[in-house]
């Protein structure tokens, strides 16, 4: 799957995140990812996985695969090898009986054939071609288990993740946070751009959060949102000539928070330096000037908005505005939908 998508660990089935601390199996049919600390393997012998060109890692599964089928090949040969000898007993005693009886009267075991030695080849040949068919079909059998089990994953909590999910229950990789919890899709998640030169930093915590929509299309999964925040980054950079996407976080109807330039960075949303340098800006995927946000929006805008005052980024006694009010003469930042569904916020003025 391309890395903008999720990856589960085949082992502690958690979310992989960095790809630096993943580690992919080298079977082209499995081809799944695991984290490095999940295989068990010690740092030295991880390092002499990355230094051995021809020296790579098979994950459990694919291993079990591969010693089930040398163990059902062993057994197929011992099967073959006892059955030739049960032919060559059989044979022993026809030659004999031929002896003592009228070959004529001796029923051959198949007419057709001009010899027991071309009898021979083909009996082996049918019983192996059968053990052979009895095999793939195990084979598929198990694979089709395996392909069943991934697909009743399990997510581990931790800070950003904390889905109340039940277990084996299947999970939708596309539109995880559902605005139930605070997820966010990081740049390298939505292959960003790297900004064409450094961002001032920001003076922590704000006391302006400015609310704002990005006038493009709406989305409501994270395949589309990813889409719309790629071509706003495009177009901030190469037509409005800024040097990032403009906002500090997106937050995509699928209820997902794409980031930005982040907590600790400069904003260009305002196009007004005062602005931009003393407030975090939230931007919107969508247009609302009649449309409301959909409630998965609104949900995780209270849960971002917590999240940045427990991490000191935001001042516990912040104004919570929307951009038209701060500078009304801009027409793009007219959205009078959005801004109502926030009329009865504390923080909100």
């Amino acid at each position: 799957m391309s890395r903008n998508t999720l990856e589960i660990c085949l082992k502690c089935h958690g979310i992989i995140v960095d790809n630096d601390r993943r580690i992919q199996c080298d079977n082209g049919f499995c081809a799944r990812s695991c984290h490095r600390k999940c295989t068990e393997l010690s740092e030295d012998q991880l390092k002499v996985l990355e230094l051995v060109p021809n020296l790579r890692w098979k994950c459990d599964t694919c291993l079990n695969r591969v010693q089930a089928g040398a163990q059902m090949s062993k057994w197929l040969e011992k099967s073959l090898r006892e059955h030739e000898k049960r032919l060559e007993i059989l044979e022993e005693g026809l030659v004999k009986r031929s002896k003592h009886e009228d070959p004529a009267q001796t029923p051959p075991i198949c007419p057709f054939l001009p010899n027991t030695v071309g009898r021979k080849a083909v009996t082996v040949t049918v019983v192996f071609v059968t053990l052979t068919f009895l095999l793939g079909i195990v084979l598929a059998t198990t694979t089709n288990l395996f392909g069943k089990t991934l697909n009743q994953s399990k997510i581990r909590d931790d800070d950003d993740y904390r889905p109340n999910i039940p277990i084996n229950s299947t999970i939708d990789l596309d539109n995880i946070g559902g605005g139930l919890i605070l997820r966010f899709v990081e740049r390298q998640q939505w292959l960003a751009q790297p900004p064409q030169k450094e961002i001032p930093d920001l003076e922590l915590p704000v006391r302006l959060v400015i609310a704002l929509p990005t006038n493009s299309e709406n989305c409501n999964t994270q395949a589309i949102c990813v889409l719309r925040v790629r071509l706003l980054q495009s177009y901030d950079i190469e037509s409005s000539q800024k040097c990032d996407i403009s906002y500090n976080f997106l937050i995509g109807g699928d209820g997902n928070v794409y980031v930005g330039r982040g907590w600790d960075k400069m904003g260009a949303h305002m196009n007004n330096i005062p602005y931009d340098s003393m407030s975090l800006s939230f931007a919107y995927i969508g247009s609302f000037k009649t449309i409301q946000p959909s409630a998965k929006q609104l949900s995780v805008t209270r849960l971002l908005l917590e999240r940045g005052v427990k991490l000191g980024k935001i001042a516990p006694n912040y104004r919570f505005t929307a951009s038209s009010k701060l500078m009304p003469s801009v027409t793009d930042f007219k959205a009078d939908a959005l801004y109502k569904s926030f009329a009865n916020w504390t923080h909100w003025s």
